[in-house]
């Protein structure tokens, strides 16, 4: 929540106190505050504009002028109860904060962001009927940059695609109520130089999970670019929630189940395979002389060799680029299940599953099975990771998009009391620590890493399956 919510908040709470409990104490001063809180109100949707969760406090400012009532019992009585009832909607509506706080990176890097839309000219759109239409993919890179000193403006780039044509549901939440998401802090700055390095830095390719826009992992991206790589988080078009394309179009999810299927195993095997190809492509554009910008061109990223991973269903195309592209050395799956043959493909290259509790996700046979083949079948380095406490959106943003008293409730039932940001933390780490070998010859104790982690437990399992 920004400060100017924040101080609305408290004012049109304290001037409802006041009516409630001292209505006859002073009530021309009173009406004359509300004024006051009317000229606040109007200067916090100037400066941060409208969002439906301001209304129950306009409604609440209008109250709070109101006389006392000093004749029927009743009539004040239920005057009273309105009040404490517009004040409770007050505070309730904003367990979903108009402006989400995600926590800085804490790693030893600032970090910078670009955005580039790119379309691949030798592939058709396989969820569009016009054969005219080619596949886009959109990639935004975080990346260690350098910290600047005393005061600056920084510039930002919006949290997520669409903001002025956003759909009206983007995963689990009415596109309403991301209005005011452009103002989210993702605490790296647009098109900031790259950081300094005697050597190119390493890049990881991020995958989303399924119907997931980018945007829900920027804490993650933004704590991994910290500790010194270049993430590349990808928009996978009509799978995303939302996803503004190179000409400017804003779509959404779109599913094609083919007559007869009688789920979406089919679609998501396919869809799999349209996730693999993207991600091969965006590693031929990273691979292009002039295709980045000039601050991440010039042999300055080590895009030859990368690494892919993925949450969720983006965790299954990390397996299944690394399996079909040898440029890829290393991958990681953050909770997701395999489809199609892909468990039982034999992966040559270092591989990491990290999930969440199985007591708080529930995971299914298929994601079980599946990688434990994986694990068992591999020809190289095999590792797996749980995290404690810890269920599957917890790699997210998503968590954030709730108030702290929300966020706590939410995890006493779907689970997930590690936190957001603990589990982020652990994660970038653990992440860091497997990527640093393949990606730079310069092996990290992965092990000790984790075991600085209560509650993290796991290791090397490759020939032993889970």
């Amino acid at each position: 929540m920004l400060i100017p919510d924040r101080v609305l908040l408290f004012v049109v709470l304290a001037l409802a106190a006041w009516r409630l409990f001292a209505p006859t104490w002073r009530p021309r001063l009173r009406v004359g505050a509300v004024a006051l809180g009317v000229v606040l109100a109007a200067a916090q949707w100037a400066r941060c504009d409208f969002t439906w969760q301001n209304l129950p406090a306009y409604l609440l400012l209008a109250l709070s002028a109101l006389p006392p009532v000093r004749t029927v019992t009743v009539r004040r009585w239920f005057g009273r109860l309105a009040l404490v009832g517009v004040a409770a909607v007050t505070v309730g509506v904003w367990i979903l904060p108009a402006v989400p706080t995600l926590p800085q990176p804490d790693g030893s890097h600032a970090v910078g962001t670009q955005v580039y839309r790119w379309t691949d000219d030798a592939r058709e759109e396989p969820q569009t009927a016009d054969p005219t239409d080619r596949r886009s993919v959109i990639a935004q890179a975080w990346y260690p940059s350098t910290r600047r000193e005393g005061p600056s403006v920084v510039a930002r780039l919006p949290y997520i695609d669409g903001l002025d044509r956003m759909p009206s549901q983007v995963s689990v939440m009415p596109g309403f109520l991301l209005h005011r998401y452009g103002q989210i802090d993702t605490h790296a700055e647009a098109m900031a130089p790259l950081a300094p390095s005697d050597r190119p830095w390493p890049v990881v390719i991020f995958s989303p999970g399924y119907g997931a826009p980018r945007a829900v992992y920027t804490g993650l991206a933004t704590r991994l670019a910290s500790r010194g790589f270049v993430v590349v988080a990808l928009d996978h078009p009509y799978e995303s929630a939302v996803t503004q394309l190179p000409d400017g179009q804003v779509v959404g999810t779109r599913e094609t189940v083919l007559p007869g299927e009688r789920d979406r195993s089919g679609y998501m095997a396919r869809q799999q395979a349209v996730r693999t190809a993207d991600v091969r492509f965006v590693i031929d554009q990273l691979s292009s002389p002039d295709v980045l910008s000039p601050s991440l061109r010039g042999g300055r990223l080590a895009a030859s060799t990368v690494a892919v991973i993925g949450h969720s269903f983006g965790g299954a195309a990390a397996i299944a680029a690394m399996s079909e592209d040898p440029r890829i050395v290393a991958a990681a799956n953050i909770d997701g299940t395999p489809y199609g043959d892909l468990s039982e493909r034999t992966l040559t290259r270092p591989f990491l599953l990290l999930q969440s509790d199985p007591a708080d996700t529930h995971h299914g046979e298929r994601f079980t099975t599946g990688n434990g083949r994986l694990l068992a079948r591999m020809t190289a380095p095999g590792f797996r990771y749980e995290i404690a406490h810890a269920n599957h959106y917890s790699f997210t943003d998503a968590p954030f998009f709730v108030a702290p008293p929300g966020r706590w409730l939410l995890a006493q039932v779907i689970g997930g009391g590690r936190g957001p940001a603990a589990t982020q933390q652990a994660t970038a780490d653990i992440l860091a620590a497997f990527l640093t070998g393949p990606l730079t010859g310069a092996p990290a104790d992965l092990a000790a890493t984790a075991s600085r982690y209560p509650g993290v437990v796991g290791g090397r399992v490759s020939g032993a399956g889970l």
